[in-house]
């Protein structure tokens, strides 16, 4: 089979392009320690309400200036609906869907995390200003998916 010099030359260049790409990824993964999440919460959609901790959705503090929230997001509403967190505190959020796909944004503070019936995401933040933070799905989930807020207030 006969192959122009010109496409020898594409092909070529396309090859080395995609070796290089390769190559530069696996540094990343070796230099910089990526690895997909070992660490994986399942839970059952279905069970949800009786499945500890999501069955008492919440904050809980597990250290000095350092937090735990639970949530629980559904057709149109999170659960609970306000936290109160004090100045300065770390928190790591928790979050599972008992119903369809959720996004989980506070816009100001860069928390984003998408919420998938049957995984527990979880996003960590620290508040180091006061104030009322709106917390939004920013994943269409349905006819009121406009209504789907929830409030973290920062005292």
């Amino acid at each position: 089979m006969h192959i122009y010099k010109l496409e020898r030359i594409w092909i070529t260049a396309g090859v080395a392009m995609l070796a290089f790409f390769l190559a530069v990824l696996a540094t990343a993964a070796i230099v910089d320690g990526y690895v997909p999440n070992s660490r994986i919460q399942t839970i059952d959609p279905a069970k949800i309400s009786e499945t500890p901790p999501f069955d008492h959705p919440g904050l809980r503090k597990t250290g000095d200036k350092a937090y735990e929230a639970y949530y629980v997001a559904q057709i149109f509403q999170f659960t609970p609906r306000k936290l109160t967190i004090p100045v300065g505190s770390r928190v790591t959020f928790y979050i599972t869907s008992a119903d369809v796909e959720h996004g989980f944004s506070i816009p100001e503070t860069g928390v984003n995390a998408m919420v998938t019936p049957g995984w527990v995401s979880s996003v960590s933040h620290t508040f180091k200003s006061a104030g009322k933070y709106l917390l939004i799905c920013n994943e269409y989930c349905g006819g009121g998916h406009q209504l789907m807020a929830s409030e973290v207030d920062v005292q």
